[in-house]
């Protein structure tokens, strides 16, 4: 079988670096995927080989095999476990220098698998498909119960279950909805990032909820009851009589859901914050003139 110089493939050379094959890696598989080249059976079969020559240079064990034994490099164990039997049972002949050509080692592989050496194209090396990453735009109310979405990668219809709670740049991968392998290789994987867009009044920190809810000047002084809403509905609280601007309440168990932990939630905190009344009448101007005359004596 003839040598594959996957260094020509990828357009480096043996000097490259890792970064220098990823980079070349990329910009050929874009050029070549089979998506951006329906029904072209010339850049399918280069896609393959880019893939095949990644999966070998990219892989630092594999490139120092591969650049030592070429198109052997996959038996390069086999070849060397029987190279050391080899110079124990004849250590009275003369021993193998180990500077091998490409020849000597597919005459030894011909002799040792019985002429079914087999590089990789031979062989059908199997490769996974390429993975696919997608954005999905959420609103917050969105994630506040768990629903099922449907969504449409390379016009596959994907049903998918969005859990309560997933969190803003979270990603979640959604097994063998990526590029279809190769030779026979499993399918890629669909990563999914989440950007969660706050659409409410309230601010979210990790599992709990922050609001600002008004409070009269009336009820702060001599308390009474408000009811306000919460990101599920209403709540009605007591106020205590001569509550401060600024005061701080937690409504346990009222925030927002805990990402897979069924019926567990974060907790709520209200500040409140009191308002002064304006365009007095002349009636409230005196009463609190009143007031003021009280509270000096």
């Amino acid at each position: 079988m003839a040598f594959i110089d996957y260094y020509k493939i990828l357009g480096i050379d043996k000097s490259a670096t890792e970064k220098d094959i990823k980079k070349a890696y990329r910009k050929l598989a874009r050029k070549y995927h089979p998506d951006l080249n329906p029904n072209n059976k010339e850049a399918e079969k280069k896609f393959k080989e880019i893939n095949e020559a990644n999966e070998v240079l990219s892989n630092a064990e594999n490139r120092k095999k591969y650049d030592k034994y070429g198109k052997d490099w996959e038996h390069a164990e086999h070849f060397e476990k029987a190279e050391k039997e080899q110079q124990y049972r004849s250590s009275s002949q003369q021993r193998p220098s180990g500077n091998f050509s490409e020849s000597d080692y597919s005459d030894f592989f011909e002799s040792m698998f019985g002429g079914r050496t087999a590089g990789r194209r031979g062989s059908k090396v199997q490769f996974k498909g390429q993975d696919y990453n997608a954005e999905l735009q959420l609103n917050l109310t969105d994630v506040y119960k768990t629903h099922k979405k449907t969504l449409t990668v390379n016009n596959k219809n994907i049903r998918l279950t969005i859990p309560a709670g997933v969190k803003n740049g979270q990603v979640i991968k959604i097994k063998g909805h990526g590029g279809q392998g190769i030779n026979g290789g499993p399918n890629g994987d669909l990563h999914i990032k989440f950007s969660i867009i706050n659409n409410t009044k309230f601010k979210l920190d990790q599992d709990n909820l922050y609001k600002t809810v008004d409070l009269d000047l009336y009820k702060a002084i001599l308390g009474g009851e408000i009811t306000f809403d919460i990101f599920d509905g209403k709540v009605k609280l007591k106020v205590k009589p001569e509550t401060k601007n600024g005061t701080k309440i937690k409504l346990k168990g009222k925030g927002f859901p805990i990402y897979k932990k069924e019926g567990q939630f974060g907790d709520l905190y209200i500040t409140y914050q009191i308002i002064i009344p304006e365009n007095l009448s002349a009636k409230e101007k005196e009463l609190f003139n009143e007031l003021a005359k009280l509270r000096s004596t």
